[in-house]
């Protein structure tokens, strides 16, 4: 089964370090009133917005999700998804990520079958914002990422490199709802089978700094049956470039029965 963004993507570091870094920027000065922060977590729909020129930011967290069928069951543990998004100019971002996660095979009550314990391999991309959003229609964006195989740990090594890319829309709908969505295609897992990938998420403003958002997800292969997920989840705005967010979902077809994930993003101002 192939997965999407959410479950894949993002650079690995250490917590004492992400503290660190997040503490420095809750000292910026508080006379500069930075830029609203767009995150591309938690839901699995990327934003068509990029960060500001100069600014860092950081979208990090963890996750689980398991699936049980024929008394085998597949666990997957992801201890450190972080994504790192640069600003280069007005209209690009550079990304770059690298997934720590465990996967796990049980088969019955028996002990354990199989386990992989590791580093994905690293993503690198950008995104391009092409079109602001004006007279009813969508602001737009192009994000695409390479995931290059000679970076992964020996258990998760692909024999080639993968490629995604998607282009992203929002709408606004009212002062407190957003509707975004995607549409792209994937290659990995050493197949040349062409994956169609889409997304849709609705979001709401709760109040100024807690919202909500359900989302449907999925991806479509040429030759295999397609895989359609879902998930609800919430975010909280701490300070004006520091987020937290939770989640959980499940799958609509076969692939996935829970998802649990939570995390946290900042940004760092130039």
């Amino acid at each position: 089964m192939t997965k999407i963004k959410r479950r894949r993507v993002k650079l690995s570091a250490s917590w004492s370090l992400l503290l660190g870094v997040c503490t420095a920027s809750f000292a910026q000065d508080s006379q500069t009133k930075p830029e609203a922060m767009v995150t591309d977590r938690p839901d699995a729909t990327e934003s068509p917005s990029v960060v500001p020129i100069g600014s860092l930011q950081v979208e990090t967290g963890g996750f689980y999700e398991s699936f049980n069928e024929n008394n085998i069951k597949f666990e997957r543990n992801v201890y450190n998804t972080t994504l790192l998004r640069y600003g280069i100019l007005s209209n690009l971002e550079l990304r770059v990520g690298w997934n720590i996660e465990e996967q796990s095979t049980t088969i019955g009550n028996t002990a354990l079958q199989n386990k992989l314990t590791g580093f994905s391999p690293l993503l690198f991309g950008v995104k391009v914002a092409i079109a602001e959003e004006k007279n009813g229609m969508p602001e737009i964006g192009l994000v695409g990422h390479l995931m290059l195989p000679y970076t992964a740990s020996d258990d998760f090594k692909p024999e080639t490199t993968g490629i995604d890319f998607r282009f992203a829309f929002s709408h606004t709908l009212s002062e407190k709802e957003n509707l975004s969505y995607n549409l792209g295609a994937q290659w990995g897992d050493d197949s040349p089978e062409t994956a169609y990938i889409y997304s849709i998420s609705y979001g709401y403003s709760i109040t100024a700094k807690a919202g909500f958002y359900a989302e449907l997800y999925g991806d479509m292969p040429e030759n295999s049956s397609a895989n359609h997920f879902w998930d609800i989840g919430a975010t909280y705005l701490v300070k004006p470039t520091i987020q937290l967010d939770v989640t959980v979902g499940s799958g609509i077809t076969k692939g996935q029965d829970i998802l649990l994930s939570a995390g946290l993003s900042f940004r760092i101002p130039n």
